[in-house]
């Protein structure tokens, strides 16, 4: 009895002193693979401090890396030690396994992290805000559909290794023969999902060739928009009246539609005038010129009045300007014709459009005016 009493105890005192062990080894695993973690960035953000003008994105973006990278960090150490720690045999496998999975998915959460910093390195070295900013949406557009495809491809292979981890069980077959039965499987997806599988090489199609970038201003389907978002599979058209209008990819590669901002951003407009035919034209070709001087939306590139049209009774005179984008050219506009019209009514308000006949007395001859001996004129409207 004092034997087993003594073999009892020297068990428990092995195993007591194999769980302080590996208690031990694991939270020295843990602190060591923090400190390793804290002491990388930390001396990354010393050099932000010392050097801030040595390349300040690059340390902005390197933030996206900062979780996912401890926690890479920390399961590397617990990897480490793990062989060393005491641990049943029938939970060995299961450990290791356990670990590998979050491994390779927190490997995943690293790499989709890397895709989001490169598009905030590219990304914040075009500025959306000057009035030129074709080259800044060209570039956006681009990485945010490129973006979304890589992180679809990164997604596939990391299930694909953790996959892997399962390989001597019926997880691993399973898989395997799912890869076996791409082919028939790719004709039967094609085949449910057409549409979706278009709109995906659609937007492939539009990240390559460019009909449409982000900040585009379109004409579609009859409505003025600009192109606030584009995804996948659709588009999103943020209409002038804050609606918005969402539009398959494979509209914009199949249908015609108006795209102002296609290579700059700067547009012509117009504004027509209809007058009567005593009005000097000269004038009113001052008058413009001062109108688009003296207005900050003129980009002072265009300035054309001409008369361009005669008719019955009026004459058509169109005041040709031009802007920086299509928001300023729409106020020119109304700017333009608001001024034009108010120096018509107060230098020339008979000069308004008017309609003219002449009294004929009973001979067929016109009636003369008694003032200035010229037919009689009436203006009606």
């Amino acid at each position: 009895m004092v034997q087993l009493l003594a073999f009892i105890q020297n068990a428990a005192h092995s195993r007591t002193r194999e769980l302080f062990f590996s208690v031990s080894a694991l939270c020295l695993a843990i602190v060591v693979a923090f400190s390793l973690h804290f002491a990388a960035f930390h001396i990354i953000a010393r050099i932000r401090k010392t050097q801030p003008k040595q390349q300040p994105r690059l340390f902005a973006a390197l933030q996206r890396l900062n979780q996912p990278a401890r926690l890479i960090v920390v399961l590397t150490g617990i990897a480490f030690v793990l062989p060393w720690l005491h641990i049943p045999a029938q939970f060995e496998a299961t450990a290791f396994k356990t670990l590998a999975v979050i491994w390779f998915a927190s490997l995943g959460w690293l790499m989709v992290s890397s895709v989001y910093m490169f598009e905030d390195l590219l990304v914040a070295r075009y500025d959306m805000t000057v009035s030129d900013n074709l080259r800044a949406r060209r570039v956006r557009t681009q990485t945010q559909v490129l973006r979304r495809m890589a992180i679809i491809l990164l997604i596939i292979v990391d299930i694909g290794l953790i996959l892997s981890v399962f390989r001597d069980s019926s997880i691993w077959h399973y898989g395997a023969g799912l890869l076996a039965s791409a082919g028939l499987a790719s004709l039967v997806l094609a085949t449910a999902a057409k549409s979706t599988a278009s709109n995906l090489l659609a937007g492939l199609q539009i990240a390559l060739t460019e009909p449409i970038r982000l900040d585009d201003v379109v004409i579609v389907q009859g409505q003025w928009g600009r192109i606030e978002e584009i995804t996948t599979t659709y588009v999103v058209v943020k209409i002038w009246d804050q609606r918005r209008l969402i539009v398959p990819l494979t509209y914009f590669i199949e249908n015609p539609f108006e795209n102002w901002t296609r290579e700059d951003a700067a547009l012509l407009g117009t504004a027509f005038l209809y007058v009567d035919y005593s009005i000097p034209v000269q004038a009113l070709r001052e008058e413009f010129t001062r109108v688009l001087e003296t207005s900050p939306l003129w980009d002072k590139k265009v300035n054309a009045l001409q008369v361009t049209d005669i008719c019955q009774g009026t004459m058509q005179i169109r005041c040709l300007g031009s802007a920086r984008n299509a928001s300023d050219l729409f106020d020119l506009r109304c700017v333009i014709r608001e001024k034009m019209i108010a120096f018509i009514q107060q230098n020339y308000p008979d000069a308004f459009p008017r309609t003219r006949f002449a009294a004929i007395d009973e001979g067929g001859t016109p009636m003369k005016s008694t003032e200035n001996d010229r037919p009689l004129l009436v203006s009606r409207g």
